[in-house]
C-alpha cells in the first residue's frame, strides 16, 4: 500500500512540474521579444552616454575652442584681403 502511495504522490508532484514548466511557444517569443527590447534600450542608453562623455570631454572641447580660432583666424584674413 505504502508504494502505491509514493508512486501516486511522485507523479502528482511530476505532473504538477511538468505544468508549472510547460510554456508555450508564443509566451517564450513574447519573452524573447522582451528581452531583446530591453536590451537594445540598454544598449542606447550606454552608447548615448559614453557619446555625451566623449563630446564634453577636455580634449573634445578644446579641439573644438582651436578649430573655431583658427577658422576666425582665416575668415578676418580673408576679410582683410578683400578690402
Amino acid at each position: 500500500m505504502r508504494l502505491y502511495l509514493a508512486v501516486a504522490v511522485l507523479m502528482l508532484a511530476l505532473v504538477a512540474y511538468t505544468d508549472a514548466q510547460d510554456e508555450s511557444v508564443e509566451q517564450k517569443f513574447q519573452r524573447f521579444g522582451e528581452q531583446f527590447s530591453e536590451m537594445g534600450q540598454t544598449l542606447a542608453e550606454k552608447a548615448k552616454t559614453t557619446f555625451q562623455d566623449l563630446h564634453n570631454s577636455e580634449f573634445a572641447v578644446s579641439s573644438r575652442n582651436w578649430f573655431t580660432e583658427q577658422f576666425e583666424k582665416v575668415k578676418s584674413k580673408l576679410t582683410e584681403g578683400a578690402q
